[in-house]
């Protein structure tokens, strides 16, 4: 079976659509790494090298430090999927993050978003 496009999507080619949503909405760049830095584990550093690399989702995410013990709380739908009955792990942890980012640009609560 063939990958799904996204896997093989630049990450970040698709970072400054992230960045521009938030914007749009009043956040900042710093919520959407706050965000992403969240879920995968990263921290500011190594989400800037990760960038730097040019590397696609299916890279960004196996070397991440860790997906976020409570990205299991993020439910809803994104993209006509409902996030918790993704079965493929790599298209879950992608939907997650397309959801907090649109929870974000939607006028969720940082704190909220982050399942604190």
């Amino acid at each position: 079976m063939e990958k799904p496009r996204i896997f093989t999507t630049g990450f970040s080619s698709v970072y400054p659509f992230y960045v521009q949503k938030a914007e749009k909405k009043g956040h900042t760049k710093e919520d959407i790494d706050a965000i992403i830095c969240w879920l995968t584990g990263y921290n500011q550093q190594t989400l800037q090298q990760q960038l730097d690399k040019n590397i696609d989702f299916e890279t960004f995410f196996s070397p991440a430090p860790h997906i976020n013990p409570n990205a299991s709380k993020i439910t809803g739908k994104i993209c006509g999927y409902r996030v918790e009955e993704i079965e493929d792990k790599l298209m879950q942890k992608i939907r997650y993050l397309d959801k907090l980012i649109d929870e974000l640009s939607k006028g969720k609560a940082i704190e909220k978003i982050l399942r604190k």
